[in-house]
């Protein structure tokens, strides 16, 4: 698909979601958008006296795409939970869209999670609904769409990740691939103003995660929604990073472009680099 004006739904844009605590922001503009969306502020968190993340900093202005990199355990997935409100951290502040949420209550996230929505490695999807109704659902939740509209977004959406051939079948009937791309057009239904993005190519062989890589790109070049994707995938994050937070030993450093994260000298990611780039010619079968 050529067009990115193919990626926009026919039906009448969603009602615009009711922002959680509403209000100007100081950073923000004249709608009380605040330009940067995330930041982690001098952010800890650890588990059983081990520090997973130390005194990590960093921010996401509105409408970037921020990868979060580092071997495994080193803290990427819970970074994502300390945004959604799954975890607290055990000291810093968290701000998301100017709001400091560091000590939200879970009905705070709540609406937090109207604005902010996240793919999971699963796809978290309802076992016992099929893929149009799975796509169907939050579009439900939103007042002002009819029954016409709802199914013109499903179709839009599932065409859009290519997914319409499956519209009828459960999730259980898909590969891993499909799973995540379903889960990816439920959460464009959400109509959110960001998406976090958990390791959306482990797990799959590598042609199919670089397509995934590439419905995410067209997605982002489409819709510009801030997003966050955490992966261990050196081809993914140069695909898709407008910034690089990479996670090492608790901290984080971040690069405000891949060819800052690509020219550094730091001899850990020059090998974390090499390394990755070989994957894909040696494991097709992941």
């Amino acid at each position: 698909m050529s067009d990115t004006d193919d990626l926009l739904p026919e039906a009448p844009l969603p009602p615009t979601l009711e922002r959680a605590n509403g209000g100007a922001n100081a950073r923000g503009d004249a709608n009380g958008h605040s330009e940067i969306f995330f930041e982690f502020r001098n952010v800890n968190k650890g588990f059983d006296e081990r520090m997973v993340l130390h005194d990590v900093s960093f921010v996401v202005k509105r409408g970037q795409t921020c990868v979060i990199m580092g071997r495994s355990g080193v803290g990427k997935s819970v970074t994502l939970k300390l945004l959604m409100g799954f975890l607290k951290p055990d000291s810093g502040r968290i701000f998301i869209d100017g709001e400091d949420v560091t000590n939200f209550s879970e009905a705070q996230f709540e609406k937090i999670r109207l604005k902010v929505t996240m793919v999971f490695q699963s796809g978290a999807l309802f076992d016992s609904l099929t893929v149009r109704e799975n796509i169907a659902f939050p579009l439900e939740q939103q007042s002002g769409l009819g029954a016409d509209d709802v199914d013109a977004y499903v179709e839009k959406y599932a065409h859009t990740l290519e997914v319409d051939h499956a519209l009828d079948k459960l999730p259980g009937e898909l590969s891993t691939g499909l799973r995540r791309a379903v889960a990816i057009a439920r959460a464009l239904a959400q109509s959110p103003e960001a998406i976090l993005y958990d390791e959306p190519t482990t797990m799959v062989d590598p042609i199919m995660a670089d397509h995934t890589g590439n419905l995410i790109l067209r997605l982002k070049e489409a819709f510009r929604r801030t997003s966050i994707v955490v992966t261990h995938d050196t081809h993914l994050a140069k695909k898709l990073a407008d910034k690089i937070v990479f996670l090492q030993e608790g901290k984080a450093t971040v690069f405000e472009s891949w060819a800052d994260f690509e020219n550094s000298k730091d001899p850990f990611l020059h090998n974390f680099r090499m390394q990755d780039e070989l994957i894909p010619a040696l494991d097709v079968t992941l």
